[in-house]
């Protein structure tokens, strides 16, 4: 209530008087209602009872635009309470989801470092096929970046498995003059895993 009586005061704007008198009364005759109404979706005393007295809040800040019968301002206080119940019970919903996600608590500090360093290499990767020849470029990406084997490619490409060996092959020595040891080295090992 403590919150509600600093929103305004009858020294500040005499002539609202008789709205304060209604504040006071509209608060006292729908508060606890209003909390449990809130209580009943959040489940949260503290955020109920919060919700409860924002829902005043911002009456008293909207009260022009609210028709001044009881009726009409019980259900803006009603239909505030719910919104703002309903929004609670989201955001929950998608911090809990978030944290099954990716787990409670923060990344440390080398799975960032890792998840950049392997950004960057796959990026090194990609570039170095992408400057290939157009036909040497689309065999290695099947078969490096895609995964797929010797065969799948013959059989989409409608080519003989012999011409993919050695359009494959060609792209592996064009890939060595591009790239550093470490990231072809890298690269051989993912196709290796892939093709297990």
């Amino acid at each position: 209530m403590s919150v509600i009586r600093k929103m305004y005061s009858t020294k500040s704007n005499p002539v609202e008087g008789p709205n304060v008198l209604e504040l006071d009364s509209l608060f006292n005759e729908f508060y606890n209602r209003l909390v449990y109404f809130s209580l009943q979706i959040v489940r949260d005393q503290a955020q109920a009872q919060d919700i409860g007295q924002d829902a005043f809040i911002k009456y008293w800040q909207e009260r022009e635009f609210v028709l001044q019968n009881k009726v009409a301002i019980k259900n803006y206080l009603y239909s505030t309470v719910r919104n703002a119940s309903l929004n609670v019970i989201r955001h929950d919903k998608v911090v809990d989801e978030y944290l099954q996600q990716k787990g409670t608590k923060e990344p440390e500090e080398s799975t960032i470092m890792e998840a950049i360093i392997s950004s960057e290499v796959i990026a090194e990767i990609h570039s170095a096929i992408e400057a290939l020849p157009a036909s040497y470029r689309q065999i290695s990406v099947m078969s490096y970046l895609e995964g797929k084997k010797n065969q799948e490619i013959a059989d989409e490409l409608g080519m003989s498995i012999n011409t993919v060996k050695k359009q494959k092959h060609k792209a592996l020595e064009l890939l060595k003059a591009r790239l550093s040891p470490e990231l072809l080295g890298i690269l051989l090992v993912l196709n290796t895993i892939d093709n297990l």
